[in-house]
């Protein structure tokens, strides 16, 4: 009998949250690079394929964000939206604009539950907002 018997309860076992790192799909691995580390800003730290001419899956940071792109069909699907809490918008968007990258312009806006934020658009739609708190 389903969900008539008797309920066991297990204690919760103590962890420590670290951090949360998405996984962004990309297909073309020099947009990426372009986009990611050219206009964004990122380093790469690491990058693996199984072989040459495999995907590529990669981690890149910037000032403590870290995100994976990976080149394999089953990390992810495009078009996701990552929000990325941040202090110093205002000079991180004045940097962006500076690079004049050519397919995106962003601007900043101020949702109606405040902050300023700004998001970017990598080269397969996923969707990055950089937002910074209204100072308290």
């Amino acid at each position: 009998m389903r969900g008539h018997g008797v309920r066991l309860i297990l204690p919760r076992m103590p962890i420590n949250y670290l951090r949360t790192v998405p996984i962004l799909r990309s297909f073309d691995e020099a947009k990426a690079r372009e986009f990611f580390v050219d206009f964004l800003g990122f380093a790469i730290d690491w990058e693996h394929r199984f072989e040459p001419g495999l995907p590529l899956y990669m981690q890149i940071s910037r000032a403590g964000i870290v995100l994976h792109v990976s080149e394999h069909h089953g990390d992810g699907s495009p078009g996701v939206h990552v929000r990325i809490d941040i202090e110093g918008i205002q000079a991180f968007h004045a940097e962006l604009v500076g690079r004049r990258y050519k397919n995106m312009r962003p601007g900043l806006e101020t949702p109606p539950w405040g902050g300023t934020e700004m998001t970017v658009i990598d080269p397969v739609g996923n969707h990055l907002t950089f937002c910074e708190a209204d100072e308290t």
